[in-house]
């Protein structure tokens, strides 16, 4: 089974946060259950996988969305 660990590739650091900014650009990838957002969830998330094989199988699921 898969282990997902929630990492960032680089570090951020937010100094002022603006919630109509951030539901503005989730609502521009149809909203968090939208077929968009599953593609970049799948996609982001090849980048932290541990061998090819499963680097692959997230990288078709991500394009088939």
């Amino acid at each position: 089974m898969w282990l997902y660990q929630k990492k960032l590739e680089y570090p951020v650091n937010i100094k002022c946060t603006n919630p109509r900014l951030a539901k503005f650009i989730i609502s521009q990838y149809g909203g968090p259950d939208g077929e968009i957002g599953a593609a970049l969830r799948y996609l982001s998330q090849r980048v932290s996988m541990p061998d090819q094989k499963s680097k692959a199988i997230l990288n078709d699921i991500g394009t088939e969305e």
